[in-house]
C-alpha cells in the first residue's frame, strides 16, 4: 500500500495546471485553490461514520468522492501533497481558543503545518473552518498579515505562538501552538476522540465552510453566513431539510454522501433548533 496520495488527481481536483517548483508562489496558490475547492465539513462524524486518516482514505474521500473534511483530513492531505512536491513541511498541534479566554486550558485538538522556505518558517492551515487562513503566514512577522479574506497576526509569547484574526471589529484569538512536531498517531488519537465523543461539536452539530474569490460561506447547523469581499455579512436561517441540503451542495460545493440517515439527522437538528 502506497503512502502517497495521487498527486495528479489532487491537482486536477483543485484545477491546478501550473509549474510544480517548490516556492512561496506555488505554496500560496495551492493553499488558495485547496480551500476554495475542498470544503471544510463534518458530515462523517455527524452521521456516525469513521474518519479515515490514511493516505488512501483521504484520497478516496476528499478527491475521488469530492467530499471535504475537518482539520486532520485537510492538513494531512495537504502535507502529503507538499512533501511530494519537495517542500520541507512538518505537522504541528494547537489548542483552540476561539471564543475562550486566553487562560483556558483546552487539549490539543487542531492540526496545522509548518513549512520552511529559504530558512523562513510559515504557518499553513487548510482546515480551521470558518476562519481558515487563505494564505501562508510568516512566523517571524509580528504585525498584521493580509490575505484575500481577513488579516491575521502571529503573536510570539515565550515558548509558544498565538494566531489571531481580525474578525468583526477586533482581533480574535484562534489558537495557541508551538513548534513541536506531532506524528500520525497523535492525530489519529485526537481525531478519534473528536469524531466519537458524544459531546464533541463535530458529533452533535453540522458545520460546513468554504472560502473563494466570492468570499466565505459558513454553515453552522441551520444558520448560513456569507461574507462577500469588502461587503457586509449576510445571514439566513434555513427552515427545511431541502434548504440545508441545497446549501451544502450549491453554496458549499459538497457532493453529499449517500447515507440513509442524512435527511433524518438534519431534520432532528432543525427540530432542536426550533425548540
Amino acid at each position: 500500500m502506497t503512502n502517497r496520495v495521487d498527486l495528479n488527481a489532487y491537482l486536477e481536483r483543485i484545477d491546478y495546471r501550473g509549474p510544480r517548483t517548490p516556492g512561496l508562489s506555488l505554496l500560496a496558490e495551492l493553499q488558495r485553490r485547496h480551500i476554495a475547492t475542498i470544503p471544510f465539513e463534518n458530515l462523517s462524524p455527524f452521521l456516525g461514520l469513521e474518519v479515515e486518516l490514511s493516505p488512501r482514505g483521504l484520497e478516496r474521500k476528499l478527491i475521488d468522492q469530492k467530499r471535504g473534511g475537518y482539520c486532520y483530513e485537510h492538513n494531512l492531505l495537504f502535507k502529503n501533497i507538499l512533501e511530494q512536491l519537495g517542500f520541507q513541511v512538518s505537522g504541528l498541534g494547537a489548542r483552540v481558543l476561539w471564543e475562550q479566554p486566553y487562560t483556558a486550558r483546552p487539549a490539543v485538538s487542531h492540526m496545522l503545518l509548518r513549512v520552511t522556505l529559504d530558512e523562513v518558517d510559515y504557518l499553513v492551515d487548510t482546515g480551521f473552518g470558518a476562519l481558515t487562513p487563505t494564505a501562508p503566514l510568516r512566523l517571524d512577522r509580528v504585525g498584521p498579515q493580509e490575505t484575500a479574506h481577513e488579516s491575521y497576526r502571529v503573536l510570539h509569547l515565550n515558548d509558544h505562538f498565538l494566531l489571531e484574526a481580525y474578525a468583526g471589529n477586533g482581533w480574535k484569538t484562534l489558537y495557541r501552538f508551538d513548534l513541536r512536531e506531532l506524528w500520525q498517531a497523535d492525530y489519529e488519537m485526537a481525531s478519534w476522540y473528536l469524531s466519537h465523543h458524544p459531546q464533541s461539536h463535530f458529533v452533535t452539530n453540522l458545520v460546513a465552510c468554504r472560502a473563494d474569490a466570492d468570499g466565505r460561506r459558513n454553515l453552522n447547523n441551520q444558520r448560513l453566513s456569507i461574507y462577500p469581499p469588502g461587503g457586509e455579512r449576510q445571514r439566513r436561517t434555513l427552515s427545511s431539510v431541502a434548504e440545508v441540503l441545497a446549501v451544502l451542495e450549491q453554496e458549499i460545493g459538497l457532493r453529499l454522501p449517500d447515507h440513509p440517515a442524512l435527511e433524518r439527522r438534519v431534520a432532528d437538528l432543525l427540530a432542536a433548533g426550533a425548540g
